[in-house]
């Protein structure tokens, strides 16, 4: 039976815990102030090429009162979990102090410069690979479901891998950089996160409920190497 729904679960669980709770303020306020500049930044575009092409600047606002809740909408996931990378050490840490205190391990702090070349890497290739789904999703769009099922699948598969090598890579060895965690296992849980996150408001607080139903699943496989080991 698929550990995913117990880690599920226990993540819910932990969701009021104070160290949980200061992740999720900080991480959220940290993507609503990107997309505040993003939007001032481009009312100023806007505001620029109005002026410039001799046009009525209160089109520039009405563009972007429009354009920047459709770039939340569409974006949010993407953005809330790069920004979380800056803060998983603390999801993960939280996680293995309440439900691990015998691993005998601890996360690890990884440096700023690692932590933003995951962030980026992670939000290039969520681009990437939703980029490469539209032709797929245009394709079935008379199926009016189908478009749907293709971004899940595909965004099922990034935040599995990017939930759960949170936790992974502050307690991997530098020469095991392979997450221990089953791809069906990885799966499951980017299926289940994408699914709360197209729920509104709800949405808000599934980067941190992925990541920390992630750390679980990690943590739950070093528990059980560590006992083998024994």
């Amino acid at each position: 039976m698929s550990a995913v729904p117990a880690a599920l679960a226990k993540a819910a669980g932990q969701l009021a815990d104070p160290a949980v709770v200061r992740v999720m303020v900080k991480s959220l306020a940290v993507t609503l102030a990107l997309f505040a500049l993003a939007g001032a930044g481009l009312y100023l575009a806007l505001a620029e090429v109005s002026a410039r092409f001799g046009l009525d600047e209160a089109w520039a606002g009405l563009a972007a009162v429009v354009l920047v809740p459709l770039a939340i909408w569409l974006l949010f996931r993407i953005v809330a979990v790069a920004v979380l990378q800056f803060f998983a050490d603390e999801v993960v840490a939280a996680v293995e102090a309440r439900h691990y205190p015998a691993l005998g391990t601890e996360a690890r702090a990884l440096p700023f410069r690692r932590d933003l070349a995951n962030a980026v890497r992670g939000l290039m290739r969520a681009l990437g690979y939703n980029l490469l789904a539209l032709p797929v999703a245009g394709v079935l769009m008379f199926t009016a479901i189908g478009p749907a099922l293709v971004f899940l699948a595909v965004n099922a598969v990034l935040l599995g891998r990017e939930l759960t090598d949170m936790a992974w890579l502050r307690h991997a060895p530098p020469d095991d950089p392979i997450s221990p965690v089953p791809a069906v296992e990885r799966l499951l849980l980017g299926a289940a996160i994408a699914g709360v996150m197209a729920v509104p408001l709800v949405n808000l607080v599934a980067p941190v409920l992925g990541a920390a139903a992630g750390a679980h699943l990690v943590l739950r496989r070093l528990e059980q190497t560590s006992g083998a080991q024994r």
